[in-house]
């Protein structure tokens, strides 16, 4: 029998949600220079990623967890077909080399993000209809090879290499989690990184941005120039941070303040204070779903929410890791957070099947 929404995660939500739009309202203020009034970038997350989101997430919060069980491989194909659609001329959207977007009108939408969600969703019902086949090679680490390699055939073309990371990284853990056999996983993860380094290496910029991460010092005025901004940002602002709007690096400095690299802003205005907040928040966010993972009998139900949880945290912790120089840079969204109403959508229609989830605790 349903209950109601647990009320702790969707008070996390909240919190993401209130935190994201102050922390995208304040960065929004570098772009001032470059793309007008800022307030143009809070309307259209508000309209187009936080009204679609809010709508997405009232509808997935009313239906049972169990029909995407049903109507995964349709919600699957469906958002391969719309990230397919990216490279049609007049439909798809070209910005910065890189084909992601579709125009619908006066909505510009980044079917990846949505592409994630639906991975994730088929993922969780192709394990829970294999049961323990799924630690043989013919009907586990094969068929999931061919998932990854249609995945990364897809973001390689675009290119978005980060997406594809969180993808992947999602997939292979959900995968584990399943019951898979770990040297199934070691070997198909061992062809995906040799594909990956093959793909790095024929790409300069992806190339260069290896090189950053392995040497900060590496082209300080081309592609390390992020990550020495975003050094200078978290540097700057000390313990508790210069005060809410009070960020410098911002100005001209820091490339896509509002985007990818918000959390260079946030760790600039609020300090180590402030970004260590928020990292606990996101691992709170995990401990409280696997609470309540424990506390929930069907399977299916499990995988799903692991899968959703596991997505939100990988992309947030690869994104702040990537502005810490922990990890190369990836140009991915700090979810909630980042400027981006596909990426807020996406997530908030993933938290409303989350919350149905939460309804069948015991």
């Amino acid at each position: 029998m349903a209950r109601s929404r647990d009320p702790i995660l969707f008070g996390l939500i909240i919190f993401f949600i209130v935190f994201g739009f102050l922390a995208l309202t304040s960065a929004s203020l570098g772009l001032i220079e470059t793309q007008g009034a800022p307030f143009k970038i809070i309307y259209r997350q508000a309209v187009f990623g936080l009204g679609l989101g809010t709508l997405l997430f009232c509808i997935a919060e009313k239906i049972n967890y169990r029909f995407w069980h049903k109507a995964a491989f349709w919600i699957f194909l469906l958002s391969s077909a719309l990230t397919l659609l990216v490279f049609f001329p007049g439909i798809g959207f070209k910005s910065g080399g890189s084909a992601r977007w579709l125009t619908l009108g006066p909505l510009t939408i980044q079917p990846s993000e949505f592409l994630k969600l639906g991975f994730v969703i088929y993922l969780a019902a192709w394990i829970t209809s294999r049961g323990r086949e799924i630690r043989s090679i013919q009907y586990g680490a094969l068929p999931m090879l061919v998932m990854i390699l249609f995945l990364g055939a897809l973001f390689v073309k675009q290119p978005d290499l980060g997406t594809m990371g969180v993808a992947v990284a999602t997939g292979f853990i959900l995968f584990f989690i399943g019951g898979a056999s770990f040297r199934h996983i070691s070997l198909v993860a061992a062809v995906i990184l040799a594909l990956t380094a093959s793909i790095i290496y024929f790409k300069p910029y992806m190339m260069d941005r290896v090189l950053v991460f392995l040497n900060p010092f590496y082209d300080p005025q081309g592609s390390g120039y992020q990550i020495r901004q975003a050094a200078i940002a978290l540097g700057s602002g000390g313990l508790f941070g210069k005060g809410f709007g009070a960020s410098v690096q911002k100005f001209r400095y820091l490339p896509e303040p509002a985007g990818d690299a918000v959390f260079a802003v946030i760790g600039e205005e609020f300090g180590f204070a402030g970004t260590g907040l928020l990292v606990l928040f996101f691992i709170f966010f995990l401990w409280r779903s696997l609470i309540l993972f424990k506390r929930i009998p069907d399977i299916f139900a499990r995988l799903l929410g692991s899968g959703i949880v596991i997505m939100i945290i990988v992309q947030a912790f690869i994104n702040m890791g990537a502005l810490t120089g922990l990890l190369p840079l990836t140009g991915i969204t700090l979810p909630f957070i980042s400027q981006g109403g596909s990426s807020l959508a996406a997530s908030l229609a993933a938290m409303g099947i989350l919350s149905n989830i939460s309804k069948y605790r015991r």
